[in-house]
């Protein structure tokens, strides 16, 4: 067994001793897991530099994880099934979004053991071990944050080198950037002076960079004036520029064994299922959302779901909002916070098909589509046919959703998420209050009860090719324009146009709930996406829905209106750059136009209430800021220009 001990910590009442149900009172055990793995084992060969990953006495690789494990105190009423809750850049994400519950925000100061919000109760009620488990080594320096305690790769003794590609931007001029996404921790550069280091700019992710003078630009921090050499900083001459997109590429040292997060999750199941844990389950379900979806899907791509006793650690995935995207997880000086598909290594494959009987869901928002990637997980890279899963997958569409579970009240800006800075994402609209979340229970009981009884859960529900719902933003655009006082970005950082159009079928969420007496009873009241934030049903009920005619039986969809430059001149560039180097953002765009663009085919999906749809302001637009990702707005509370 990989897992050694557990070092509890802190011991408490969960919600002051609140008896759920029949399951009675819950607790909390909060310490660090101890790890000792087998490199040389088949489970751990798929991670990446492990056989480089220092040794203890007995030829074992340590390492440890801070863990929150919420259990019945009476253990003997624990329905024997675990909810492994892949952290979201340290943050709980299951308890939130399963029981529609609040999560703290983490600063510098913060109390490390906040009250835990259990919501409604609703993993409670129904007996789950949950299961909060650090991965992730980066994470910045913030108390309460659940963190993975690594180790660094050396060889022959020595750090090693390697080729960094960042990507760097903030909502107001900055005099100088660390070398992360929001705050993590830095790869510092090896040498101060590097000549290969090369710092771009552009306006837009498809934009032709500029290079920034190398005279003009150097490795430090400005504190006060004063500029500081220093390996984690770069500082350039008159600052940086509001909005703009810079990226850096460098020389760093120091890389950690960056895969031993997939290992701690696998093995934090593992050891419930069959180790020494204070409770014993028989069953161990994953949900991750956003970056930890994309975790997920990176874990099953790369077989790293048996444990060294070849058991399968997971029984089912839920890989929420993660679109078609994986991440830089289990690769030399990757970066785990870093989302942005036009700066990884990786584009195919799209569809991750899991191995053995692990049963997998991937669901998406109508963000995700709107993005431009949901859909590869469903279609050939041309565009020209739908591609479905195995048996063992099932891929479902929240029509009308946005990426996060839906605010209330209505707003257009929120603290920029895991982000010690405390900046503010602005969008361009008010944000969407529609949550998803009794979608996700209906997820998760479909799933228990595929893999417990093998009862299959309703088939695959998003967008087609070949029914015409799956189709090129450029044949939607008229629509969004045609609304009165609509406030959309005058071009999408892809160059695309997104909108939805009329669905001919009842939406994805309808579907799932159909014909599942044991989802209803938590889902009924809510009728799915057709349910609004308390005491708003009125405004919300789906009482229209917006059509738009889309042409069905033409020719193969497009992608619209791509980079003028490039194809020949795109892939050189790439030619003469490292993997990860500056030539790594060309060669996404220069792929994009090979797949004909089919990573911006558009879902249809039914509009809320009073036309709920529009979308925000790219990140990189400098007049609003850090916007993320879409965001959906009701007319009937603010269209007016700002």
């Amino acid at each position: 067994m990989a897992v050694v001990g557990f070092d509890v910590t802190l011991r408490r009442a969960l919600a002051e001793g609140k008896s759920f149900g029949d399951v009675g009172p819950y607790e909390e055990l909060k310490g660090r897991l101890r790890y000792a793995i087998d490199p040389a084992n088949a489970a751990n060969r798929g991670v990446t530099d492990v056989a480089l990953a220092p040794r203890n006495a007995a030829g074992l690789v340590e390492f440890s994880a801070d863990l929150s494990l919420l259990v019945p105190v009476d253990r003997a009423r624990a329905s024997g099934r675990a909810l492994i809750d892949v952290v979201n850049r340290g943050n709980t994400v299951s308890v939130p979004n399963f029981n529609h519950a609040t999560r703290p925000g983490f600063v510098a100061g913060s109390d490390p053991n906040p009250p835990i919000d259990v919501g409604d109760g609703f993993l409670m009620r129904r007996g789950y071990v949950v299961a909060s488990c650090g991965w992730q080594f980066d994470l910045p320096e913030v108390p309460g944050l659940i963190r993975l305690y690594g180790v660094e790769a050396r060889e022959h003794g020595q750090p090693l080198r390697g080729r960094v590609y960042v990507q760097l931007q903030a909502p107001e001029d900055v005099a100088d950037f660390l070398l992360s996404d929001r705050a993590h921790q830095a790869y510092p550069a090896a040498d101060l002076d590097e000549r290969e280091a090369v710092l771009t700019v552009r306006d837009m992710p498809d934009a032709e960079p500029e290079v920034v003078p190398r005279s003009t630009w150097k490795f430090a921090r400005v504190e006060h004036g004063r500029v500081t050499p220093d390996p984690r900083h770069v500082a350039l001459d008159g600052g940086f520029a509001k909005g703009r997109l810079y990226h850096l590429a460098y020389t760093a040292t120091g890389a950690q064994v960056i895969g031993l997060g997939l290992v701690a999750l696998r093995d934090c199941a593992a050891w419930l299922k069959h180790g020494e844990a204070p409770v014993r389950v028989r069953r161990a379900y994953a949900y991750g959302r956003s970056q930890t979806g994309r975790l997920l899907r990176t874990l099953i791509h790369d077989g790293l779901n048996d444990d060294e006793q070849e058991n399968e650690a997971f029984d089912g995935v839920i890989a929420n909002v993660a679109g078609g995207m994986r991440g830089e997880f289990n690769q030399r000086f990757g970066q785990n916070s870093k989302d942005r598909p036009w700066t990884m290594a990786h584009l195919e494959p799209f569809q991750v098909e899991p191995p053995g009987r692990l049963k997998v869901m991937y669901t998406n928002t109508s963000a995700e589509y709107h993005r431009g990637d949901a859909s590869l997980i469903h279609t050939d890279p041309g565009g020209a046919r739908d591609v479905e899963h195995g048996p063992s997958v099932r891929v479902y569409h929240f029509a009308g959703t946005e990426h996060g579970t839906g605010v209330w009240p209505p707003t257009d800006t929120q603290p920029a998420p895991a982000d010690p800075h405390g900046w503010v994402d602005r969008s361009q609209n008010l944000r969407g209050v529609v949550n998803y979340g009794r979608l996700l229970r209906a997820c998760l009981v479909n799933l228990d009860r595929w893999v417990t009884d093998g009862v299959a859960p309703p088939p695959s529900r998003h967008p087609r090719v070949a029914d015409g719902t799956a189709v090129a933003p450029e044949t939607l655009a008229k629509t969004f324009n045609a609304i009165p006082g609509a406030r959309g970005a005058a071009r999408h950082p892809h160059g695309l146009e997104p909108a939805p159009r009329r669905h001919r079928r009842r939406g994805a969420a309808a579907r799932l709930r159909r014909g599942h007496a044991a989802v209803r009873q938590d889902a009924a009241r809510a009728r799915g996406i057709r349910r609004s934030a308390p005491g708003r049903r009125r405004a919300l009920r789906v009482t229209r829905r917006l059509s738009q005619a889309c042409p069905r039986g033409g020719a193969r969809p497009r992608g619209g209106r791509l980079p003028a430059r490039g194809g020949r001149r795109a892939v050189a560039r790439v030619r003469r750059a490292d993997v990860g180097g500056v030539g790594l953002t060309e060669h996404y765009f220069a792929a994009l136009r090979r797949y004909s663009a089919i990573a911006f085919l558009r879902s249809s999906y039914s509009s809320h209430g009073m036309r709920q749809i529009f979308w925000s302001a790219p990140r990189c637009c400098s007049a609003f800021g850090r916007s993320f990702v879409i965001r959906y707005a009701s007319p009937m509370y603010s269209w007016a220009p700002r």
